[in-house]
């Protein structure tokens, strides 16, 4: 059985790893490779992608807030292939970080069962 475990963190992408036919379509690219937790972790394919919204405050126009994706990623230094849920904000939240868009939102574990016989 599985369960996602809670993170949200930051997470770094490398330069030039964004996906570059995404930022064609004005979408953020996922990154090909990003640091997070001290290691170097690569992106290995994206298995889905969605967007939420929300109002303007005060008004009535929609805005979009985040662009979420489900991707399969690996450390680069080779290991046990996971999968994340990542986002981007649109707008940075932190005026200080404004190049700090990108989260680690939930990691899919598996979950362990012991047999007590």
């Amino acid at each position: 059985m599985t369960h996602d475990e809670f993170i949200c963190e930051s997470l770094t992408p490398v330069a030039g790893s964004g996906d570059t036919l995404a930022m064609a379509k004005a979408e953020p690219g996922v990154p090909g490779r990003f640091g997070w937790r001290g290691g170097e972790w690569r992106t290995l394919g994206i298995v889905r992608r969605w967007k939420t919204s929300s109002r303007e405050r005060g008004g009535t126009e929609m805005y979009l807030r985040r662009h979420w994706y489900d991707i399969l990623t690996q450390p680069v230094a080779g290991g046990e292939t996971l999968q994340m849920t990542i986002y981007c904000d649109r707008q940075a939240k932190n005026r200080q970080k404004p190049k700090q868009r990108w989260f680690v939102y939930t990691i899919r574990a598996e979950e362990i069962s012991y047999d007590n016989a």
